[in-house]
């Protein structure tokens, strides 16, 4: 059996080396400690615990004291498909047992680490259009002056009395070309999915914690 700084750095003693993980490791790791009902074993624990592990694609090991669990392409149907990983551990003290929780998570890193993509291709899509922004803008009213000029009457048709030709108007295809121009390089979409992905990622931390929480406290309490 692994060592506590192995197996489980979530809960190692603050000098081991792998010690300062836990300053960044909060983002994709829920852990935790529960006091266990009055003279509950870790294997009456584990006993009322173990339907959590018995889910397609999970498998565990328990040990003395200790259950270490992984997951692989988990059901939806699965109370815990959010979690890739981790480990319990009961520990009895003079007062009564206490089971501490250690679970990592790959999807809780994904949405913490999506809204910093958006914002930097929202930065990279302002910086394009900075470069590019002042060519295009000079290319575009260049053409709008063409396109706008008002061609003059031949003098024949002058002296005819033909009327002068009309200042062409711009109909909606063009209006929403010009807008399309605009917005070529606007970050907001970017900046959107991002606000959005943070949103879930502080529902998810705080939501799946609780819910881990209340769930494993039910099954101990469970006669």
């Amino acid at each position: 059996m692994k060592g506590a700084g192995d197996m489980m750095p979530g809960v190692a003693p603050t000098g081991d080396g792998r010690s300062w993980m836990r300053l960044i490791d909060w983002i994709w790791t829920v852990r935790g400690e529960l006091t266990l009902p009055a003279g509950q074993s870790a294997d009456e624990a584990f006993a009322r615990l173990e339907p959590f592990f018995r889910e397609p694609g999970t498998s565990f090991d328990q040990a003395a004291g200790s259950l270490s669990f992984t997951k692989k392409d988990p059901i939806a149907q699965d109370r815990m498909s959010i979690y890739d990983a981790g480990e319990l551990r009961v520990e009895q003290r003079p007062d009564g047992g206490i089971l501490r929780y250690w679970m990592t998570s790959r999807s809780l890193l994904f949405c913490f680490l999506a809204p910093l993509l958006f914002v930097a291709f929202g930065q990279i899509i302002v910086g394009v259009g900075m470069l590019v922004g002042p060519e295009t803008e000079q290319a575009d009213k260049k053409k709008k002056e063409e396109k706008e000029k008002v061609r003059e009457l031949h003098w024949i048709d002058q002296m005819l009395g033909a009327p002068a030709p009309e200042k062409p108007k711009k109909d909606e295809k063009d209006k929403k070309k010009e807008e399309g121009k605009k917005n070529r390089y606007s970050p907001t979409s970017a900046y959107v999915f991002a606000g959005l992905f943070a949103l879930l990622y502080i529902i998810g931390r705080i939501l799946e914690d609780r819910l881990i929480r209340k769930r494993f406290l039910r099954s101990l309490a469970e006669g």
